[in-house]
């Protein structure tokens, strides 16, 4: 996969902990922030998948309607 640069400012604290919790891992910064960005899409895909699950069993009757069977 072809890489491309991002540059991010973030504090001095945050910064740190980043340094900290990728050197926990074994990883890089680099790396850790990715996987925390694939986790978090991954994680907003998921909800949406969940929600729009959630919506229609609540709706499924609605849409089992025939169009002007609403009186």
């Amino acid at each position: 996969m072809a890489k491309t640069q991002l540059n991010v400012r973030v504090d001095t604290s945050t910064a740190e902990t980043a340094r900290r919790q990728a050197d926990a891992r074994g990883m890089s910064v680099n790396r850790y922030i990715e996987e925390l960005v694939r986790r978090d899409a991954g994680e907003a895909g998921r909800t949406f998948v969940d929600s729009a699950a959630a919506f229609m069993e609540h709706y499924a009757s609605a849409f089992a309607e025939e169009p002007g069977d609403r009186r």
